[in-house]
């Protein structure tokens, strides 16, 4: 160092400077050096590193690394290259003014913290697009992890860069925090929740974008749309977004319709109040219409052992409708029964799984059979009930 130095001064002194102008005339150059030398290694990074790194990615079957080698990253690792090299040789320039030098190393290396953390930044990014392409990783809400992995390097840059500044060592601060504990607790509550839920509805596979959700708690029915570190977004079906804390689908209930799509059948559940004053039993002359109408096969209830009663009919001509039914799907329970007779009739329910589940094809398909059932009721002598209006009153009086 010295002998540089001594060279560079005593080339100035043979241009005609002497005294302090040398001295000062030597720190410039070797600064002037330090910046070229900067410049160099900065452009064969750039020009000669990033693009053999990015040949060689992409001549290899996998794609992570095409993600991984992608100019935004390689820039990253280019921005850490100045600090280093000035933290490096500094000590060239000013080896006899260690306060200057002190200085000038410091911030050195509070930049080299500050395009590391975006260096970090990118990198996690980049890994996110990478987890979102693979087959495994795709559907899991990871992206609360990587967003606290972002916050604890933020945090344990903050504690470096202030280590830097007050010349102290960084245990030493941890160490004071260290009493703040409860503090930090309480400011990073909900991101330590949020940290926590992720991991558990990643782990048990709980949630996934793309996911139908049902909240009533929080107003949420619609589709998952992100999953961060301290929300869950999710637009409901009128357009507008319900914002649920992660942790809340941790500790409370609430409705996933995933196991309904990969199914692949919707289920339909619906009942129809039949007036209790229609049910008898079938003649002869009756179970022969229905036989001509095609409601009842020919062989069903040809020398009966017992009386049959038009609501099992009826029962017998729906299930068959529903079984024979294009849309119906055939490997799902297919069932028609009669639930506990309330004041307001007696309730056939028909249960059975649609063979798709988009929403509107489904409520297509639904009010179709809807409208054959109640079409087709007055044909076995029932009658719907249903609550008399003013008009039926009136009609009595």
């Amino acid at each position: 160092m010295d002998e540089l130095n001594y060279t560079i001064s005593q080339m100035l002194q043979k241009t005609g400077l002497s005294g302090i102008y040398t001295e000062w005339g030597t720190k410039a150059v070797i600064l002037l050096g330090i910046l070229l030398v900067t410049y160099a290694a900065t452009k064969i990074f750039r020009h000669l590193v990033i693009p053999a790194l990015q040949t060689i990615s992409s001549q290899t079957k996998a794609t992570w690394d095409d993600h991984l080698f992608n100019d935004r990253v390689l820039h990253g690792v280019c921005r850490l290259l100045p600090p280093v090299v000035w933290y490096m040789l500094l000590p060239l320039a000013f080896p006899d003014m260690p306060e200057l030098l002190d200085i000038l190393r410091k911030i050195s290396m509070i930049y080299l913290v500050v395009v590391s953390l975006l260096f970090i930044s990118l990198l996690l990014n980049t890994l996110y697009e990478i987890s979102s392409h693979h087959e495994t990783w795709r559907d899991r809400p990871i992206k609360g992890i990587y967003q606290m992995i972002k916050l604890v390097a933020v945090c344990i840059g903050a504690i470096l860069i202030l280590s830097t500044l007050i010349g102290k060592d960084a245990t030493t601060i941890l160490a004071g925090l260290g009493a703040s504990a409860a503090i930090l607790m309480l400011i990073f509550k909900d991101s330590i929740l949020g940290l926590v839920a992720g991991i558990q509805l990643s782990a048990n596979d709980m949630l996934r974008p793309g996911d139908w959700i049902t909240m009533s708690k929080y107003g949420a029915d619609g589709y998952v749309t992100e999953v961060t570190l301290t929300t869950v977004k999710v637009q409901n079906f009128d357009k507008t977004i319900t914002t649920i804390p992660p942790y809340a689908l941790v500790s409370d209930s609430f409705q996933n319709w995933r196991g309904m799509w990969e199914s692949g059948g919707r289920r339909i559940r619906r009942s129809f109040l039949i007036d209790a004053n229609t049910v008898h039993f079938c003649s002869g002359e009756e179970l022969n219409r229905f036989r001509q109408k095609g409601l009842m096969p020919e062989k069903e209830g040809e020398m009966p052992e017992r009386e049959t009663v038009n609501l099992e009919v009826f029962r017998n001509h729906v299930l068959r409708y529903i079984q024979h039914h294009p849309g119906i799907h055939p490997d799902l329970l297919q069932m028609v029964r009669m639930l506990q007779p309330t004041s307001e009739g007696i309730p056939i329910e028909i249960y059975c799984f649609t063979q798709t589940t988009e929403w509107i094809p489904y409520e297509v398909l639904q009010a179709e059979i809807s409208d054959h059932i109640i079409a087709v009721i007055p044909a076995f002598g029932l009658k719907l009930f249903q609550r008399p209006s003013g008009e039926d009153l009136q009609r009595i009086g």
